[in-house]
């Protein structure tokens, strides 16, 4: 039905607290006052001032050369790593990263390069994990041109990789000859976890993508980052994807506005997943990782039921979740939820988990 959402297999349920994703963000009521306002003009021929304005700022925050707007942040994540890459060779990744799980085989489709994942014990690469899993050069084996990591790394329930990491990592792939992408989606989350400055750890690496429509929320656009001698040729790459926008300063405002309203106020999703981890971890039969940025990932594998059974009762009482493996549920905070949201949330698990008359009266 329209203006439903989906909150586990088969299970609608009108938007109440939606902690799905830091995607389901509504611009806010500035921000499209920004967006009708914006200035534009057409972007293929480079004419949109409100894009190169947004180009602009990006590339300063994250100390690069240039920037490119772009559609999805699949797109440029894609479009970076062509970049950097050839048909016929090989891009390594931490082995739960994004671009292995979520990205449909487009670098495969696209690109004719091969994926390959290499595990990491909590997700987050270490210089030894690296060097076990980088290959010697072969002529039995493809050739290896591009490490990707992932800032913050999703599947690890948001973790953050600090630059000392960082830079072990990408000082061990100039010795092997590799260039390095991030996949830095959640990378304004993870500078504010760190409290450095985006550049910071953007710095060491090629390219960059960082997404506008997550934790800053954009209603859409991602932007690609790095030396103007890759973004060139990513251009390029771009339009064949079908990426060139025209009159995109519409959208481009919006992320400028995310960019000047929004970066700071990050830290309070920070705060408040601690604050929906320590409420969650405190029930019987379930266990959440400590939140470094704004996702919790909750395991209710002994709380008796299944992932699914849970997530309906939930979309029942007005909390969307969305399932993250067998016995993991995943919540993410985000500009529309406050305080008052997350104690809901809780006291709703705590009913599902406990029973209705645990549930407070206020509820």
């Amino acid at each position: 039905m329209p203006g439903e959402v989906t909150a586990g297999k088969g299970v609608t349920r009108s938007p109440g607290i939606d902690l799905r994703s830091d995607t389901v963000t509504r611009p806010t009521p500035a921000m499209r006052e920004a967006m009708v306002r914006a200035e534009v003009g057409d972007d293929c021929f480079g004419e949109d001032p409100t894009v190169q304005a947004l180009e602009a700022r990006v590339a300063e925050l994250l100390g690069k050369e240039a920037a490119l707007f772009f559609p999805s942040g699949i797109m440029a994540n894609q479009t970076g790593i062509l970049a950097l890459g050839a048909p016929g060779t090989e891009v390594v990744a931490e082995a739960g990263a994004h671009l292995i799980h979520y990205e449909e085989g487009s670098l495969a489709a696209h690109g004719g390069m091969n994926l390959r994942g290499i595990r990491a014990e909590d997700g987050l690469l270490s210089l030894e994990e690296l060097r076990a899993g980088l290959r010697e050069p072969s002529r039995f084996h493809p050739r290896t041109t591009v490490l990707a990591l992932e800032n913050s790394h999703l599947d690890s329930g948001g973790r953050v990789m600090d630059r000392a990491r960082l830079d072990a990592l990408t000082e061990e792939a100039r010795i092997r000859g590799l260039r390095v992408h991030l996949d830095g989606a959640r990378l304004w989350n993870a500078a504010s976890a760190l409290g450095v400055e985006p550049a910071e750890l953007a710095g060491p690496v090629d390219t960059v993508m960082t997404c506008l429509s997550k934790g800053l929320g954009a209603p859409v656009g991602s932007t690609l980052a790095g030396p103007r001698a890759v973004l060139e040729p990513a251009w390029r790459i771009r339009r064949r994807l079908g990426g060139q926008m025209r009159q995109a300063g519409i959208l481009a405002a919006a992320g400028l506005h995310a960019l000047e309203h929004h970066l700071s106020r990050l830290a309070e999703d920070h705060r408040r997943a601690r604050d929906l981890a320590k409420g969650l971890g405190a029930l019987p039969g379930v266990s959440v990782s400590p939140p470094e940025t704004n996702i919790v990932m909750i395991d209710v594998a002994g709380s008796g039921q299944t992932v699914e059974e849970l997530l309906r009762a939930l979309a029942a009482r007005g909390v969307a979740m969305v399932p993250f493996g067998p016995t993991r549920i995943r919540a993410v905070l985000h500009l529309e939820i406050g305080d008052d949201e997350v104690e809901r949330a809780v006291n709703a698990f705590k009913a599902v988990v406990l029973g209705p008359s645990t549930a407070s009266p206020a509820f």
